[in-house]
This record gives C-alpha cells, structure tokens and sequence, in this order.
C-alpha cells in the first residue's frame, strides 16, 4: 500500500517541482532583463495649459498609435512586441516610443517583460509576473505631459 501511494505521489511531485522549476527560471529571466533596460526613460517632457487635463491629472486628449493617428495629431505611440517564448510559459518584452508628429522625436520610452503561463495543468488561472510595473503607455503620459501651471500631474 505504500509503495502505491508513493507511485502515485513522487512522480506528481517531480511534476510540480518541474513546472515551478521552469516559472522560476523565467521570472528570473524577466527581472534580469528589466533591471538591464526595463522601464520608463523621459527625453522631453512637454507642458500644456491646465485645461488639458482632466481632474485626474490625466491628458484629456487620446494619443493613438501610429497607424490609427490622423494627419493633425500632435502625439502618437509606437507599441512593439517582441516574443521570447510562446506557449506556455510565453515570454514577452513591450516597448511603448510617445512621438511628437511634428518632428518625429521621442518624447519617451517605456519598456516592460512579462511572463504567463508555465503552470501545472489544471483548471484554475494561469499565473503571470511583469516588470517594470510603470512600463505602460498611459504612465508614459504621465511622465511626459505636465500642466503650465507648474502642478505634476497625478
């Protein structure tokens, strides 16, 4: 009886062990690559009346991307995904460029890793990690857009 029992046991250890093994090497991957470039770089930032804010601190106009803005947007963003594993885990570095249309500079750049996925089989959500947390379009926004007033945005 327990030699069965320990049958049945070791090798769902030895698969649990594996899999979290395999997220673990993963989410080191994902914090090594976000401590080499992860994350939010400002190269202009640019000052708009108050009125362009709503009462959130938050730019009260849309930024599209690059192939939905229209001819008299002032700002655009490029969105780059670059997969480094797909399928379960997946992998996966998002590079956020804010453009001024006028000049085509970059006003800035957010850069964030993530991984999903990679857990033991089962019928409950898969799990993710991700950094660097402030590597997102809107945070972006955020550090480049400020109010004339001399007021942050929130």
């Amino acid at each position: 009886m327990l030699l069965l029992l320990a049958a049945l046991v070791v090798p769902l250890l030895l698969a649990v062990g594996f899999f979290e093994g395999r997220k673990a090497y993963w989410d080191s991957q994902v914090r090594g690559m976000c401590e080499k470039d992860g994350g939010v770089k400002v190269y202009e930032t640019v000052r708009l009346p108050s009125e362009m804010f709503n009462q959130w601190g938050q730019v009260n106009f849309q930024v599209q991307t690059k192939q939905n803005a229209k001819p008299l947007d002032d700002y655009y963003f490029e969105w780059d995904i670059q997969h480094y594993l797909r399928g379960n885990p997946e992998v996966w570095r998002n590079h956020f460029k804010l453009v001024r249309t006028e000049d085509k500079k970059i006003l800035g750049e957010a850069i964030g890793y993530s991984r999903r996925g990679g857990d033991f089989p089962g019928p409950w959500h898969e799990s993710s990690f991700g950094c660097a947390l402030d590597a997102d379009i809107s945070v972006l926004k955020k550090h480049i857009f400020n109010s004339t007033d001399g007021e942050q945005t929130k």
